[in-house]
């Protein structure tokens, strides 16, 4: 059997996996095609602070982990829709718990990298972005 296709033990898999998927991007886009199917225009708008390249590479890499599908149309302008897979929804899981986390924790982060960095007598570098929904 070759190599690729024999199972990783278990650190080796979650390493291969956040490598892989460690992006704020990552987290972001899937959670923005949690309800519905989104064209990639519209998902640059609702996300607004992401550049077209970044986009595409993230929905690439999302696309070949199997976490995400492309649909393309031959229309004129050409529409490409994407849309969480099965295995999309069952990361989605994931993203949610984490931002169910953040939601609550932030403000603990911030109150500790504040006092991290005036104890190490750096300038606070820190701030919150408030995001779109």
């Amino acid at each position: 059997m070759p190599k690729s296709a024999t199972a990783p033990h278990y650190h080796e898999a979650v390493e291969e996996l956040l490598t892989v998927r460690a992006s704020k991007w990552t987290v972001t886009v899937v959670l923005h095609l949690r309800s519905e199917t989104r064209r990639f225009s519209e998902l640059q708008r609702e996300i607004g602070s992401i550049s077209q390249k970044t986009l595409t590479s993230t929905l690439r890499a999302l696309e070949r982990d199997g976490f995400v599908s492309r649909t393309s149309y031959a229309t004129i302008p050409p529409r490409v829709d994407y849309a969480l897979t099965d295995l999309g929804r069952e990361i989605l899981d994931l993203f949610e718990a984490f931002e169910r986390f953040a939601s609550k924790h932030w403000h603990r982060v911030r109150a500790a990298r504040e006092q991290f960095d005036l104890a190490a007598g750096e300038p606070p570098v820190f701030e919150l972005k408030a995001t779109r929904r």
